[in-house]
């Protein structure tokens, strides 16, 4: 065969070979995908298969849970419907929740705070007024709270002041878990009126209660009774609540008789608006029935006398809060609006100069009062506050003793600027500067510096 043939046949069986060697390369790459897919398969199987036997174990073992749980519950009724099987209770079983606030202050004052007085308003005395001039020991207090069993829950707070006495400033009993809503409180505690009133001295945004607080209720208003209170299961928040007490503080009297000598009631709403904005407004309405309310003052001879009340008091109170956080997040910064109005009409007699004149006639009055104020948080740890009080001194009708009495009307004032600086959640120093116009006479240019302290374990603080 010539050279030129064996070429051609040369090239002819390559031709032939190549498409069958290629052909045989992909498959082998088909197998080797084949395979790594079925390796995946059983992988994928087997691990579903690990899961699902540990489902199954965890069922199992949240099932005897719930049995064990349900028979340890159904032994506790059963020992809760036989006395005799009750364990009593050790002695190292008590173990409450207890909480000292430490408070004082440097008081400067351009006036002299023992004639102190709010111009046409009674009461002159009791917890009102600026307080004494220099360094003073605020108000402290010890509380102890614990629940008592499943069903009820006890508080007792007791109040250090100044002057060196001491004084319960709540003692009650609280349900727990009544249902439906309800929740039942009975003993002294601080009346559910108004926004301020439930709230602690070390909770408020100032030094001092405001003008109509001082003026309505000379000071705050608690008293001795039972308080009923009614949570809506709806998305907004609704609150209805009642009270009656025995009547014994401003603008009650303590009375030795049966039933009660204040009744009280008040609803709040609140809610959210987006996700940094929520509010809270209320009504209340207290009324009481004092008799022979001693009250001292100055008549128009300048004598101080001892004057006494009995008749009928009815205090309307609207209160509003707004909050603002970004994002609801206060940490970094936050403001507050707060503000209230009080209305009161008294009907009834008034004795003028008891140890003396002893003279009595009717008595009427109808005043108003409200106080505004925000405080914002402009960086973590500070805070600025400005406040507004104004009393209205409206007509007061005295009779007879009109003469004695009867004074030129006037709308006591107070203006009021505070800064103050916490290290922590459990500490606070604050400085406050106020114009206090309260007596027709002068005006009273007041600064005050702060300090309050939190030991121990202290509940969460009310809206």
């Amino acid at each position: 065969m010539s050279f030129k043939h064996k070429t051609l046949a040369v090239g002819i069986a390559l031709a032939l070979v190549a498409p069958l060697s290629a052909q045989a390369a992909d498959n082998a790459e088909l197998a080797q995908i084949r395979e790594q897919i079925r390796q995946m398969k059983e992988s994928y199987e087997a691990r579903i298969q690990s899961l699902e036997k540990r489902l199954q174990q965890a069922e199992s073992t949240a099932g005897n849970a719930l049995d064990k749980a349900g028979k340890a519950e159904e032994k506790a009724v059963q020992a809760a419907a036989a006395p005799a099987a009750l364990p009593s209770a050790s002695a190292g079983a008590f173990n409450p929740e207890v909480s000292l606030i430490l408070s004082g202050t440097y008081a400067n004052l351009s006036q002299d705070p023992a004639n102190y007085r709010i111009g046409g308003f009674l009461p002159n005395g009791g917890e009102i007024g600026p307080g004494a001039r220099g360094f003073n020991l605020g108000e402290s207090e010890l509380a102890i709270a614990a629940n008592i069993d499943p069903y009820l829950r006890g508080q007792f707070t007791l109040a250090v002041t100044p002057e060196n006495t001491v004084a319960v400033e709540e003692a009650f009993v609280q349900s727990l878990g009544l249902g439906n809503g309800l929740t039942v409180k009975g003993g002294r505690f601080l009346s559910g009126v108004g926004y301020l009133n439930e709230q602690h001295a070390h909770t408020w945004d100032f030094t001092d209660a405001p003008l109509a607080y001082q003026a309505f209720f000379g000071g705050q208003f608690k008293d001795e009774g039972v308080q009923l209170k009614w949570l809506a299961p709806t998305d907004t928040f609704v609150e209805l609540g009642a009270e009656v007490g025995r009547g014994r503080n401003f603008p009650a009297s303590d009375r030795a008789k049966n039933g009660f000598g204040s009744a009280t009631l008040f609803a709040h709403l609140g809610g959210d608006v987006g996700a940094s904005h929520s509010w809270r407004a209320g009504l209340s309405l207290l009324r009481t029935s004092p008799r022979d309310r001693a009250y001292r003052t100055t008549d128009n001879l300048d004598t101080a006398v001892d004057n006494s009340f009995s008749g009928v008091s009815r205090l309307e109170i609207a209160d509003f809060v707004w909050k603002w956080a970004p994002d609801g997040n206060p940490v970094y910064t936050n403001f507050k609006l707060q503000g209230e109005y009080f209305r009161r009409r008294e009907d009834g007699d008034l004795t003028y100069a008891v140890s003396t004149a002893n003279n009595t006639d009717r008595y009427a009055s109808s005043q108003s009062g409200w106080y505004l104020q925000g405080v914002y948080q402009f960086m973590p740890r500070w805070r600025v506050g400005l406040r507004r009080d104004q009393l209205d001194g409206g007509s007061v009708d005295y009779a007879s003793n009109s003469a004695v009495l009867g004074q030129a009307a006037f709308n006591p004032s107070k203006n009021s600027l505070m800064f103050d600086y916490s290290p922590s959640e459990f500490s606070r120093f604050r400085l406050q500067f106020a114009q206090d116009k309260s007596r027709p006479e002068a005006t009273d240019n007041q600064m005050f510096l702060q300090y309050q302290m939190s030991l121990g374990a202290h509940g969460a603080h009310k809206y």
